[in-house]
């Protein structure tokens, strides 16, 4: 790695551990998460150049698309000529990163399964990899979510998917999300991360509460809350339980006013 440094390139390990050599300074950025566009986007908007077609905010983002997630255009990546590429282990393939690191574009790789994890992710990569300030809103969003974990209000079960039913298992930054605003997942002792499980058995749970979010599958009002006709349901910004970002302020209040609002009479 070091006969490939230029002058003021330096060498950072990515939360993965993986060496990324950074030209400085970071000047173009291409991102392959939603969480992180909206976060670069909304703190050094002049740097992003490319995110993905999922990337909705914020809603005025202007910048080139590169198709999707799972399955970016890497010449279109590669075209944009960035200084470095954001991807997370979960949402992104390493084959994508694998194939951008060996044509020379450096690709910093988060990893983010708990709000603890993802508040010191994001700042480590504003002030290391981006070189730039905290942001207020991280600032903020620490300040909130440091908070002790409140005791249970509510156990609540979070489908994600239908035909076939999927909801949120183990070891998520979504359950460790709502566990600290006072709600429990119902399946966070499943042995699989994102089980599939039918609407019936989760009407059964013994859940307080079914949370619908509108993505990954959009779910609505005549889309979703008739299967459970036997909890209450709320429907949700799915951006406030899986986006990791400007969002973590606002998915605190609508999180813990949920938790007030279902909680279990003692």
């Amino acid at each position: 790695m070091p006969e490939l440094l230029g002058p003021g390139d330096e060498v950072l390990l990515d939360d993965m551990g993986a060496e990324v050599v950074l030209r400085r300074p970071v000047g173009r950025v291409v991102s392959l998460v939603p969480s992180l566009t909206e976060a670069v986007a909304t703190s050094c908007p002049e740097v992003l150049a490319g995110a993905t077609d999922w990337c909705t905010h914020p809603p005025d983002l202007d910048a080139v698309r590169v198709r999707g997630t799972k399955n970016p255009d890497l010449d279109a990546v590669r075209a944009l000529r960035p200084d470095l590429v954001l991807a997370n282990k979960e949402e992104n393939r390493e084959f994508d990163v694998r194939r951008l690191r060996e044509s020379g574009v450096p690709v910093w790789v988060t990893v983010i399964e708990t709000v603890p994890q993802g508040l010191g992710s994001l700042e480590r990569l504003f002030t290391a990899a981006l070189g730039r300030p905290v942001p207020q809103w991280l600032r903020t969003a620490r300040e909130l979510w440091d908070a002790p974990v409140p005791p249970e209000a509510a156990a609540v079960a979070v489908p994600v998917w239908r035909d076939p039913w999927m909801a949120v298992g183990r070891s998520t930054f979504t359950g460790d999300l709502l566990r600290r605003a006072g709600l429990r997942n119902i399946l966070a002792d499943h042995p699989e991360r994102y089980p599939h499980i039918d609407a019936a058995v989760l009407d059964r749970s013994g859940a307080d509460l079914v949370l619908l979010p509108d993505e990954p599958y959009r779910f609505g009002p005549e889309n979703g809350p008739e299967s459970f006709p036997g909890t209450p349901v709320e429907l949700v910004s799915g951006r406030l339980l899986t986006w990791y970002g400007p969002s973590l302020v606002e998915a605190h209040h609508v999180l813990h006013d949920l938790a007030g609002r279902h909680r279990r009479p003692h």
